[in-house]
């Protein structure tokens, strides 16, 4: 019997994790909080309960997982990139691969407003921002890691990839803070330029 490939095995757990974590996702902007249970998840996710307390203890974690996993993408094509690119020409597009078409921003329907303010409610829950924590850890390590294999530095020793992870996480969440917070939708691939522009230009007073 032929022994599955390590990295198919690992590619699948993280295309389960990215489901439920959709799936936690969708269910809680559309039904609220409080009214969704790990069992509608894993209905959602078309996994049983099990499988999902194999990957998380809650949905928080579920939901918080996304973030890893996008850091993770972002990190696994900053390493596709040429290496005679500038960084931050590459970190800005790594970033923006990860989060174009999946914007709701741009448009300005009623449905796209009310999708705007249920996800700020969600971010707001006390138990989301928990994990949202360890999330933005556990995102800045894998960041940091290919930031150093492009840099030639230790991601444990050298302060710069760790130091290059962290803008990346602030930049990112700031533009997607920023059009959450918009009187009117704004494009977030937009705004995640303009913000890596900003960096790569040494943040000059506007």
């Amino acid at each position: 019997m032929a022994v599955e490939a390590p990295g198919l095995r690992e590619r699948k757990k993280r295309e389960t994790r990215l489901a439920l974590s959709r799936a936690a996702i969708r269910l809680s902007i559309e039904r609220g909080w409080d009214n969704v249970t790990v069992e509608a998840i894993a209905a959602e996710a078309n996994v049983s309960v099990r499988t999902f307390r194999n990957y998380f203890a809650n949905k928080a974690e579920a939901i918080a997982a996304s973030h890893v996993e996008r850091s993770m993408r972002i990190a696994d094509e900053l390493r596709t990139r040429p290496t005679d690119e500038p960084l931050w020409d590459s970190i800005a597009d790594a970033v923006l691969a990860q989060f174009a078409g999946g914007e709701r921003s741009g448009a300005d329907s009623e449905d796209d407003r009310r999708w705007r303010d249920a996800l700020r409610l969600m971010l707001a829950e006390p138990a989301l921002q928990g994990e949202v924590v360890k999330a933005n850890a556990a995102a800045q390590n894998a960041l940091a890691a290919a930031i150093a294999e492009r840099t030639s530095t230790d991601a444990t020793r050298d302060v710069y990839p760790q130091l290059v992870a962290a803008v990346i996480g602030a930049g990112t969440a700031a533009a997607v803070e920023h059009c959450l917070r918009a009187d009117e939708p704004l494009p977030l691939a937009r705004v995640l330029r303009e913000v890596f522009d900003r960096i790569r230009a040494g943040l000059p007073v506007p």
